[in-house]
């Protein structure tokens, strides 16, 4: 979990360096969109390996030798996993915690909406859903709705190109795009990658309103002079489309700037480059690793193969090593030789989770390795491995550090 954790937070901050350096002053807004959206998706998918690129350019369907797995009978060495398992609970329940109180101020805040539309007046006008509260707010948008104060529409003192701003975000479903980046806040709380994400489209979505306000009614410089008049009002409201969301320097540039065909061909072809080469260098991990994936055990070449997800221990991998310390034990004859050492088995995890193919690589003798491969018949079932959504069988190599009694 943690280096998927760590490859996706490295794979979003590649891509959103890419929308800031490439992307973020051209004018080429539904890319953009598309492209912050993609980015997401893809930064939190690739990490997966869901299939692997190096399959399609090498045959190679092998035998997986996964991480060593040092355990030992020391006490001091059990307290420390007791102590990690302990921090992890830790971890967890803060996890939960906090991502408990943002689906609420989620939840609170979607609800809002819903209770002004059900308390407040509501028209249909020119087919537009306009919900009329008595609150002194900006024109704003949600899901089908625009909120507007009643008594400033009633007056007509809310402008035509106010109103056109909103029904573009909603014609163009701009709430689907901050509803997600917020799931995905909560989810994901804890990398502030996904604050930057946001901020990106949100004003990305100004810009395609702006734009889609300018086309219909073709007064750049009055709809500028129009914006102006809001830039010092900063109060916005959560999940909503608003009007005078970072009115800056730039967003007004936007309006008038030209397109160029070229330039934008080129910046959308290197973005596909960057695509490309982050598939390639996230799916083929192994290869790139190979140094240190292949293992040659008595003439055995074993690959680590990019697209298997490994064998889990039911609770995980902590609960394994504290399942063999506290199940061995030391055999007598051992003891009395009192021998310090490092005996290596090797097992198969099966298709059904299940052990098989008990092997001694090393032997400390005295019972040792009989006493490590009965303690290993005595597991449950292990979560098999699958590649490609199909159970494959995993080799397992495990070291055994025993300290005798002195």
């Amino acid at each position: 979990m943690i280096t998927y954790l760590l490859k996706s937070g490295v794979l979003l901050l590649i891509f959103f360096a890419v929308y800031k350096l490439l992307l973020e002053n051209e004018k080429m807004f539904r890319f953009n969109r598309v492209y912050l959206l993609g980015s997401m998706i893809f930064g939190l998918i690739i990490p997966l390996q869901l299939f692997s690129i190096e399959s399609i350019f090498l045959n190679k369907i092998k035998v997986i030798q996964l991480d060593e797995i040092m355990i030992v009978t020391n006490r001091a060495i059990l307290d420390k996993v007791n102590y990690n398992e302990i921090i992890m609970n830790f971890l967890s329940i803060s996890y939960a915690v906090i991502a408990g109180i943002l689906i609420f101020r989620f939840v609170r805040n979607v609800y809002s909406f819903y209770n002004q539309i059900k308390k407040c007046k509501v028209e249909i006008i020119d087919g537009q859903k306009m919900v009329l509260t008595k609150e002194s707010i900006l024109p704003h948008s949600f899901w089908n709705a625009v909120f507007v104060n009643y008594e400033d529409f009633k007056n007509g003192k809310i402008p035509s190109e106010l109103i056109a701003h909103e029904k573009a975000h909603l014609e163009q479903k701009h709430t689907l795009d901050i509803l997600f980046v917020e799931v995905l806040q909560i989810l994901f709380w804890f990398n502030p990658i996904f604050i930057q994400y946001k901020k990106a489209i949100k004003l990305n979505h100004e810009f395609l309103a702006d734009e889609a306000v300018n086309k219909q009614f073709g007064e750049v410089r009055n709809y500028q002079n129009l914006l102006l008049g809001f830039a010092s009002q900063k109060h916005t409201i959560s999940l909503a489309s608003n009007i005078n969301y970072l009115i800056t320097k730039k967003r007004l540039l936007m309006m008038t700037k030209k397109e160029s065909p070229s330039k934008i061909f080129l910046k959308i072809s290197s973005v596909t480059a960057v695509y490309i080469v982050s598939l390639f260098a996230f799916n083929t991990g192994a290869l790139a690793q190979s140094g240190n994936n292949l293992i040659n055990q008595n003439d055995k070449i074993n690959y680590v193969s990019a697209n298997v997800k490994e064998p889990q221990f039911p609770g995980g991998i902590e609960k394994f090593y504290m399942f063999m310390g506290q199940n061995f034990k030391i055999p007598q004859e051992f003891s009395k030789q009192k021998i310090d050492g490092k005996l290596a088995l090797e097992f198969m995890v099966e298709k059904d989770g299940s052990l098989s193919e008990f092997k001694v690589v090393k032997d400390l003798g005295y019972g040792s390795a009989d006493e490590a491969i009965r303690v290993l018949k005595l597991s449950p079932k292990w979560i098999p491995a699958s590649e490609n959504g199909k159970p494959v069988r995993v080799m397992y190599s495990l070291p055994i550090t025993i300290q005798a009694e002195k």
